[in-house]
């Protein structure tokens, strides 16, 4: 069979897509919500010319923020509300945690939100260089054996499309209970064109101050993992 996009990159895709049996009114939100919720033209099969897409046009000319992997979307929801004139883009491909948020949208009200239920990277190609004026990554899947460190967000394959959609000068938030992924992160992060600021690395220890805690950092603490908290700026073009 001919592939129908012999120009579409081959990416492998580690971890979940779905978990357990989605409930009823989670079914209801996907269907009648996750459309309306889309950034724009992002899979392959809509766009396979990979346009970029009009941020400006879907979001009224606001800043737009950038949430990979949101997880449950308390996070998303929290900086939604609290940035009414800020847009955030949130991208995660387990569906059992695209419905959770879609749910807390509803309840919370906000309308300054799109989804994209999918691998960020294909995001990252239809995203315009320099639209995002910042972003996140909030306890990202640690793959803890050292042969999936590679797996890890904190490489150059999802770093360099990052840096290449960050306006110049935007930030880059961080959290992880993880030490080696601590480690990782301040290898490869300024290796793709950011600096990380702060002072004393007890900067890190600290929480941020629009910070809202969430179901997975709660998790570690009662493991007794340390959450840390870094930010980086992007600074060269």
């Amino acid at each position: 069979m001919t592939d129908p996009h012999p120009n579409r990159p081959h990416r492998n895709f580690y971890g979940r897509r779905k978990g357990h049996d989605l409930r009823d009114s989670q079914e209801r939100y996907l269907a009648e919500d996750l459309a309306r919720l889309s950034p724009g033209a992002v899979d392959w099969d809509v766009n396979p010319d990979r346009v970029p897409l009009d941020l400006d046009k879907r979001f009224g000319g606001k800043d737009v923020w950038l949430e990979v992997g949101f997880g449950g979307g308390e996070h998303m929801v929290h900086q939604a509300a609290s940035n009414p004139d800020v847009a955030i883009i949130g991208c995660e491909p387990y569906i059992n945690g695209v419905a959770m948020l879609l749910g807390k949208i509803r309840e919370a009200g906000v309308s300054n939100l799109a989804v994209y239920p999918g691998d960020a990277r294909d995001l990252f190609d239809v995203l315009p260089e320099g639209s995002i004026s910042k972003a996140f990554l909030l306890y990202p899947d640690p793959w803890p054996k050292a042969r999936h460190h590679r797996r890890r967000f904190v490489t150059a394959e999802h770093l360099e499309p990052l840096h290449r959609v960050l306006k110049e000068g935007a930030k880059f938030r961080v959290a992880t209970d993880i030490k080696d992924y601590v480690r990782q992160t301040m290898e490869e992060v300024p290796k793709a064109g950011f600096e990380w600021l702060a002072e004393t690395a007890q900067d890190w220890r600290e929480p941020w101050g629009d910070w809202l805690s969430t179901r997975y950092e709660q998790k570690a603490l009662r493991e007794g993992r340390a959450p840390h908290y870094m930010t980086f700026r992007k600074t060269r073009g």
